[in-house]
């Protein structure tokens, strides 16, 4: 058992790394869009690519924020997600960053839309609205998940002594 345990730890590390590799890959990409669109001169058509280059950097850190997370949650700490509290700061640490970076999407996609095609805006409107019901419902999970670590205040005490191994 701890052969199989040790090589899902290997395979979440090679996942870890490829998020990391795919972050690094956008990042050089926005930022090569950004500096073209700066040097073809400041216009609409700049604006537009710079937009563009954030919501690249928005995938970005979704990617790289990813990759932190399974490293720290499945390759450093070899965590078991099973208690309230482990699964309630595992989903907040991914889902933060992927309503922000939804958001940001879906900014970008409605100053696409308003400049490019009106028809569009209502595509960008479902996006804003789906970052908004999944903030509502991570919120409802972490308020009825606080009850369920009430009644494990063991669970807590466990993913403490966990963040220690992390300093």
């Amino acid at each position: 058992m701890k052969t199989l345990r040790r090589a899902f730890s290997i395979v979440h590390g090679c996942m870890a790394i490829l998020f990391a590799c795919a972050a690094l890959a956008l990042i050089v990409i926005a930022a090569k869009t950004g500096w073209l669109a700066v040097m073809g001169g400041l216009d609409r058509g700049a604006a537009q690519a710079v937009i563009e280059a954030v919501g690249l950097l928005a995938a970005a850190v979704v990617a790289l924020q990813i990759a932190q997370t399974i490293a720290e949650e499945e390759v450093m700490r070899d965590a078991h997600i099973s208690g309230p509290t482990r699964v309630r700061r595992f989903l907040s640490r991914f889902l933060v960053v992927v309503v922000v970076a939804l958001t940001i999407e879906g900014l970008v996609a409605t100053f696409k839309a308003a400049h490019e095609d009106p028809g569009h805006l209502l595509y960008a409107a479902s996006i804003v609205v789906a970052a908004g019901v999944l903030l509502a419902g991570w919120g409802l999970f972490v308020r009825l998940n606080r009850y369920a670590e009430d009644l494990e205040p063991e669970a807590m005490a466990d993913a403490k002594r966990e963040d220690i191994k992390l300093k």
